[in-house]
């Protein structure tokens, strides 16, 4: 599963928009609903596992239980 399907998959009902963006020179930044969340160019590394879900969460609230089984 990749990043964006993990976090769509918690608050797409919510999210207005998603974006990663990778560039040149290995950086690579995510955006939430305009709003940088994770700069690799600024804390000089990826994300570590789960990293990015807990920094949606801080801003998002918990996982949306949205879809029916």
């Amino acid at each position: 599963m990749s990043l964006g399907d993990e976090l769509l998959s918690r608050w797409a009902p919510i999210v207005r928009a998603l974006e990663l963006q990778s560039a040149s020179g290995g950086r690579f930044a995510i955006y939430l609903d305009d709003e940088l969340v994770f700069s690799k160019q600024e804390a000089r590394r990826f994300p570590k596992p789960g990293e990015v879900a807990r920094l949606f969460e801080e801003k998002l609230g918990p996982a949306l239980e949205w879809r029916s089984t």
